[in-house]
């Protein structure tokens, strides 16, 4: 698919069949940067091979690491043991948020010199209260172009921890989740972080407390605002665990979740169920008040259709604070509902890969729904019959975003077919998206 410009698909009736879905990018990152900071050597099971973690696994290369890629997504991490071999270094992180944030912490203790640039978007997505964070421990780091985005340059410095530090959390958990990982290797007294404001996203953080655990580092949590480093008793901070494993995403499993509601099912996801750490295995809870049948084990989900007498999802009003990501989907899901959805608390989707309110609105507007967008929330009607519903010639623009082209397949269920612009987008958590959805549509 590396040479298509565009992909038609539907329009479709069914889905039925099983997915075995790619490791989590969110514990994939955080993983090899823990595992790159450790003492020992770290096979990681699972990983997933994306654009995301490829330029995390590039940059700790670049760094001096050895980071080796196995068959059937094995990746073996030799640890620094808290200290990166390379002392200056210009990194390249794409557009990965989860790369760059906790990766500029983490080099900002090491006292040597490095620069972070990515594409345009990046540049564009803001840092700024991260930097502030690591400013107040003694950190020096320049903007290179805007102030409070990338690219930036960490310059060598003697950081000293001599008050609690302070993060604002209501734009992004990725800087709390840096702090957090970075910290523990200059903690030669207990460190107390408190968030400023709102913490957005907590899922997101506890998934960085459970990986930070198994790495042998337990961070206190006193409230949910407040949070404590132990005192390091050793250069070694963190130690390897020898092998993890990486649960599957449960960001892709909402796509094919919601596909097994309104595509009748049964559709199984294999990798995420009841005993996931992520937090937007909560999709399924949503979905479930939309009207899907749901049932879960362990490390799996099913969806079996809708149990509404209509046959339709019902439209709901819905926080999305905990599930910012899987989120994108119930806007999908939406199209194939009675009555309205609100989805409220999605701010954050406005500093992502593209302004996600912005474009999830002009593109449901083109597919005929009708739509209303305010500063953190977005209402979505379905076409009012099937007359409505739109197949623009032009297609669905993507915006360089792997979560737009995912969800509009889902679109294809209507009575048109859809041509999705630029579905190699998707490289950036599961290349092989469109051929796995393929699989078990019809």
């Amino acid at each position: 698919m590396s040479d298509l410009h565009d992909i038609q698909i539907g329009p479709l009736k069914r889905a039925q069949g099983s997915i075995v879905l790619p490791g989590s990018k969110s514990i994939s990152n955080r993983a090899l940067l823990l595992a790159a900071l450790s003492s020992g050597t770290t096979s990681l099971k699972n990983l997933l091979d994306a654009d995301d973690t490829q330029v995390m696994r590039n940059a700790l290369r670049q760094l001096g690491l050895k980071v080796l890629d196995q068959e059937n997504n094995i990746c073996v991490v030799e640890g620094c043991s808290g200290k990166f071999p390379v002392q200056d270094a210009d990194l390249f992180m794409g557009n990965a948020g989860t790369a760059i944030r906790p990766l500029t912490a983490a080099l900002a203790m090491q006292g040597g010199n490095y620069r972070l640039s990515g594409v345009p978007r990046m540049h564009e997505r803001p840092i700024r209260d991260l930097v502030d964070g690591l400013r107040q421990v003694g950190a020096k780091i320049d903007y290179e172009l805007q102030e409070g985005y990338p690219p930036i340059k960490i310059i060598a410095s003697n950081i000293q921890i001599k008050d609690v530090v302070k993060v604002r959390g209501d734009v992004s958990s990725q800087f709390l989740t840096a702090l957090l990982m970075a910290l523990p290797l200059v903690a030669n007294e207990a460190v107390k972080i408190e968030v400023i404001g709102e913490l957005i996203s907590r899922p997101y953080i506890d998934i960085t407390l459970k990986l930070m655990a198994r790495f042998g580092v337990k961070v206190a949590c006193p409230n949910q605002h407040s949070f404590i480093i132990p005192a390091k008793t050793s250069d070694a901070v963190y130690q390897s665990p020898g092998t993890l494993l990486v649960e599957g995403d449960a960001s892709s499993a909402s796509y094919f979740l919601a596909l097994g509601a309104i595509g009748g099912g049964p559709v199984r996801v294999l990798g995420v169920g009841s005993e996931s750490i992520q937090g937007d295995i909560a999709f399924a809870d949503a979905l479930a008040l939309m009207g899907a049948k749901i049932a879960a084990g362990d490390d799996w989900i099913e969806v079996h259709g809708i149990k509404n007498a209509n046959g339709k999802l019902n439209g709901i009003t819905i926080d999305c604070t905990q599930i910012p990501d899987a989120a994108m989907t119930l806007a999908i899901a939406a199209l194939f509902a009675q009555g309205p959805t609100r989805l409220n608390n999605i701010a954050s989707w406005r500093v992502k890969e593209t302004d996600r309110i912005a474009a999830m609105a002009k593109e449901l507007k083109k597919v005929g729904a009708t739509v209303q967008e305010g500063s953190d929330y977005i209402v979505i009607q379905a076409p009012n019959s099937l007359a409505n519903w739109q197949s623009p010639s032009e297609g669905i623009d993507t915006y360089d975003d792997h979560r737009m082209a995912m969800c509009f397949s889902l679109a294809a269920f209507g009575p048109n077919a859809l041509k999705i612009n630029d579905p190699n987008c998707v490289a950036k958590t599961f290349p092989s998206y469109f051929t796995e959805f393929a699989k078990i549509v019809s």
